[in-house]
Formats: structure tokens, C-alpha cells, sequence
């Protein structure tokens, strides 16, 4: 189990503390720091030495609030779970791809569960099952496509196109579906946009914000984040 360094956000010290203090009962959990507005939060994080990997973030705080410091750290950013007293926000929050929403007072069973969901995106998942062809559904039927000849599979916003040799195809699968459904092995969350094979990346080329452009079969660039370079280079023994 690797280590989730974990950033709390909250404008309240008892709320910070209590989050601490639960943290503290959790396996494979560091607490990577405290922040008391999201102002101080940005500029953590926007640090090129900036090791997070999730925040716990509170909605509603003088200047910045949660949702505008989420939107703020984009797609590069760490992932974002919110801890807030108000259950209104919760279709926005997801919508800047929160992992989870919990509501005050948090139970150590229910944080759990949500660094859990966290940590499943971080992976790595584990071994790879054997291959089994994936089903796409086309306007000429279901195509059964073997996973070791997609290279990689991207979101334009609206749906997800699958990068095959000499062709592409648009799927209504999300790309959690397909990470669910891929060998853990072989594939890897690079972006929140983004998954690839890993035997298909022909170059790495470094980014001065601290992840990569991947550059696949055919010449085509996949943005790899700052957050999923640091898995990635774990898992080539880089780092």
C-alpha cells in the first residue's frame, strides 16, 4: 500500500483537527499539511515541489472558496475530496471531478471510504488478468476490440475516443469504465482526460510543471499530469 499524503483545507482549526485526528487513525495516510483558506492552498500547490496527493477541502471559506480553488488546480491538480456542512453543492463539486462529497460531522468510516475511492484512482490496482477482448458498441454492431491493441483511449469533453493501429472509434464508456474494465497491469490513469497503455508509450518527454507528454504509436501526444507522473515514475523505479 503506498503512502496518500493528504492536504486539509479548512477555515475552522477544530475542523482541521478533527480531520487530523482522524487521519491519524488510518493506514497509509500522511498528513501532508493544513491550510486555512484556499488562497494559501493554491499557492502550496502550485509549487513545483508540491507533494500531494488528494485534499480534503472545505466549500465555503472567506475569499476563495472550495470549489473555486477545485476549479483553479484543473486537471494537473490532486485529487479533491470536499468536507463541507452544506449538502447543496454536491452536483457542482462532482462536476469538477471530486472524488467524494462528505457532510460534517465526518465518520472515520465514511473518510475511509472515501481515501479508498482516492486511492483506487491513484492505483496501482495489481496484477493483470488475462486478456479479454472489450466490448464497443458501433452503428455496425459490437466490435470486440484486444486490449493490447489500444494504445490509448482519450475524453474530448463529450465522449471517449479509443486509439487503435490505423483507427479510431468513439465509445459512450467513460474512461472508469474502461479503467474498470482493462488489465490494471498494462493500463494507467495518466490524466483525468487521459489512460494508456503503458507498452505503447514510445517517449516521455519531461513538462516544466512536473509531469509528461506521452508520445504513443503514430506520433500522437497524451498529456500525463503531475500527480500521475509520480505514480508513473514509482512504477518505473524513477523515483
Amino acid at each position: 500500500m503506498f503512502t496518500l499524503r493528504i492536504l486539509i483545507v479548512d477555515d475552522e482549526q477544530l475542523a482541521r483537527r478533527r480531520l487530523a485526528r482522524l487521519l491519524e487513525g488510518l493506514p497509509g495516510v500522511e498528513v501532508a499539511g493544513e491550510c486555512e483558506d484556499g488562497q494559501a492552498a493554491l499557492a502550496l500547490l502550485k509549487a513545483p515541489d508540491a507533494d500531494v496527493d488528494l485534499v480534503l477541502l472545505d466549500i465555503r471559506m472567506p475569499g476563495l472558496s472550495g470549489l473555486e480553488l477545485a476549479a483553479l488546480l484543473g486537471d494537473d491538480g490532486p485529487y479533491v475530496v470536499f468536507a463541507t456542512a452544506y449538502g447543496d453543492h454536491a452536483i457542482e463539486a462532482f462536476d469538477l471531478g471530486a472524488v467524494d462529497y462528505l457532510l460534517k460531522p465526518i465518520e472515520a468510516v465514511r473518510l475511509h471510504r472515501a481515501l479508498e475511492r482516492a486511492r483506487h484512482r491513484l492505483g496501482p490496482r495489481g496484477p493483470a488478468p488475462s486478456f479479454v477482448r472489450l466490448p464497443v458498441s458501433t452503428r455496425d454492431g459490437i466490435l470486440l476490440v484486444d486490449p493490447r491493441d489500444l494504445s490509448h483511449a482519450t475524453f474530448d469533453g463529450a465522449l471517449v475516443t479509443l486509439h487503435l493501429p490505423g483507427r479510431t472509434l468513439l465509445t459512450d464508456l467513460s474512461l472508469q469504465d474502461l479503467e474498470d474494465r482493462l488489465p490494471a497491469g498494462a493500463f494507467e490513469r495518466v490524466h483525468r482526460r487521459a489512460l494508456v497503455n503503458l507498452e505503447k508509450i514510445d517517449r516521455l518527454e519531461p513538462l516544466e510543471t512536473g509531469g509528461y507528454t506521452a508520445r504513443m504509436p503514430g506520433g500522437d501526444a497524451v498529456p500525463i499530469s503531475r500527480q500521475a507522473a509520480r505514480r508513473l515514475r514509482r512504477r518505473l523505479g524513477l523515483s
